[in-house]
């Protein structure tokens, strides 16, 4: 029997962050987080989350040993837009050992029940708008930039627990060079027939950073709406998630759609930096990470296409093929390889076929689970 703790200090948040560091400190496709953006992410007096959600954190200590973590989780804002009573499990990591991850479990259960909900899925940390879904396939390479990554027991600690598949998720591994040049060759038809109806569509004003992301953040709580697992960010979680990307972002990855200068749908690629986190021991940036990360960031001949929508009323009209064909033209000229496109729902169709049709290749899966309390 492992004892099971809760975080109520800075030092014991540390130690949570950082276990995951020991755990796969052998494992050659482990990509540490950043330190700082964790901690930022999980403060309850810094975190967005927390102004209108709650959160409490366990570590499972066995003679004084972490051998596992998880973070229970009540995410109202997620409740209020899909008419649920469900809570959340994030932040699971877990030496191979089903007694101690029932324990876990337990103590999340325990404390969703205290909460009055009645289901718990996950994992989340702490909603679909971050890291989600445990990885079921595909562990012979490392993570894309926010995606999750775990160990192969870990599907079966949950599935012995009880928990069941929700939905999965599905990461499409793209090669630029086989785009078909067909989708290129149209995509300047359907954009010269969108700006003959008003349509536009440009990269962003980075001088207006701002006002900007205002306009993204319209979009994106618009056109994901009705999408399985959608929580709508607040004005502070976007604004707070906007700036943390700033930093990464290419504004020509960047496109946003509008119709007579309202926005209707915007796409966003990022680089791959795990690909210079994986180097980044501890997920420390100081002294050496952040020269790390900032000499080789133009250097990641890969991407990950994070995410990309339309407003409802103006979807199949082919503003999707555009933003696309944009991506891939400036990849092909700053000399990138492959892309991700990541993370898809399996039951949308429209956006699966749409890659299917550029010849992307589904090579990873992640998912939720669920379980009733």
């Amino acid at each position: 029997m492992a004892e099971i703790i809760k975080v109520v200090n800075n030092r014991q948040l540390k130690q949570f962050i950082d276990f995951p560091h020991e755990l796969y400190k052998d494992d050659p496709n482990y990509v540490p987080e950043l330190f700082l953006g964790q901690k930022a992410l999980m403060s309850k007096n810094k975190s967005p989350f927390f102004e209108h959600s709650k959160a409490d954190y366990f570590l499972a200590l066995d003679n004084g040993k972490i051998v596992g973590r998880i973070a229970a989780i009540r995410n109202n804002n997620h409740n209020k837009h899909a008419n649920e009573n469900v809570g959340f499990f994030g932040f699971f990591d877990c030496i191979d050992n089903k007694q101690i991850s029932s324990q876990l479990f337990d103590t999340t259960v325990e404390w969703c029940k205290n909460e009055g909900l009645d289901a718990m899925l996950g994992p989340a940390n702490f909603s679909t708008n971050e890291t989600v879904g445990m990885l079921v396939d595909a562990f012979d390479s490392p993570p894309v930039v926010m995606m999750t990554y775990n160990k192969p027991h870990y599907n079966k600690l949950v599935e012995d627990y009880g928990f069941t598949k929700a939905l999965d998720l599905v990461a499409y591994q793209l090669q630029v060079d086989e785009v078909p040049q067909r989708l290129l060759d149209a995509a300047v038809k359907i954009e010269e027939r969108l700006n003959k109806n008003g349509f536009v569509i440009r990269k962003p004003e980075m001088k207006n950073f701002d006002a900007e992301v205002k306009k993204i953040h319209e979009v994106y709580n618009s056109a994901w709406e009705k999408n399985w697992g959608f929580v709508p960010m607040t004005d502070n979680e976007f604004f707070h998630l906007a700036k943390d990307l700033k930093s990464i972002v290419n504004p020509d990855f960047l496109y946003l759609a509008e119709k007579d200068g309202k926005p209707v749908g915007f796409s966003l690629t990022i680089p791959d930096i795990n690909k210079i986190l994986i180097n980044v021991k501890r997920g420390r940036l100081f002294p050496t990470g952040l020269f790390k990360l900032l000499l080789n960031k133009n250097k990641v001949d890969s991407v990950r296409v994070l995410t990309m929508g339309t407003v409802e009323n103006y979807r199949k009209r082919g503003i999707d093929v555009c933003f696309y064909a944009k991506t891939v033209a400036e990849a092909k000229k700053l000399g990138i390889k492959t892309g991700e496109a990541s993370w898809i729902l399996e039951n949308n169709l429209m956006m699966n076929r749409v890659l299917q049709n550029i010849n992307g290749k589904i090579y990873k899966t992640y998912r939720v689970y669920k379980i009733k309390i």
